[in-house]
């Protein structure tokens, strides 16, 4: 019979201690909040839907998936704290993002929703203890402490804003 393979950190976490630096989690939350603050709003309404590829999300659309993405990573989060005992499902985040009305929301809408998404993940992982932080997540064929859940919603978002900024900007000129 062979031997069943042990679940492994995945390979994106790297990327996301990256991302993060060295910070702990609950500065790193706080730290992302600020950041949607900082974002220059009516560049991004100058924006609009424009994209810079054919193919490619608006920044509304960008805003909803990080939006989306968080409430499921929270969700995640909970069962896993909770000792529910499941292994979340994966997600399609382009069906998520085409059956999306994002495009027909506002970017002040699309950032308050973010803003209030956030303050309630800060809550939820400081209402966590640290062995809960520690718990072991297993999904699917890979594993990771729950505290890089959290480390994993800003890491995203500092990766979505980079190409905003990087890609989106410049479309608003």
């Amino acid at each position: 019979m062979e031997k069943q393979q042990q679940p492994q950190q995945p390979g994106f976490l790297e990327e996301v201690r990256k991302l993060n630096g060295e910070v702990e989690l609950s500065d790193a939350l706080r730290l992302s909040l600020n950041e949607i603050d900082r974002l220059d709003v009516a560049q991004l309404k100058r924006i609009g839907l424009k994209t810079y590829q054919e193919g490619k999300w608006s920044v509304h659309k960008i805003l909803q998936h990080l939006n989306d993405w968080e409430r499921i990573w929270c969700y995640r989060a909970v069962l896993f704290a909770r000792k529910e005992g499941s292994v979340p499902v994966g997600h399609d985040q382009e069906l998520m993002g085409l059956h999306s009305n994002a495009d027909d929301l506002s970017i002040d809408h699309l950032l308050a929703e973010l803003r209030f998404t956030r303050q309630s993940t800060i809550m939820m992982f400081d209402s966590f203890t640290e062995d809960m932080l520690q718990t072991s997540c297993q999904f699917f064929e890979y594993e990771m402490p729950l505290d890089m859940l959290g480390f994993a919603i800003t890491a995203h978002q500092i990766h979505h804003f980079q190409v905003i900024k990087a890609r989106y900007f410049p479309l608003a000129d």
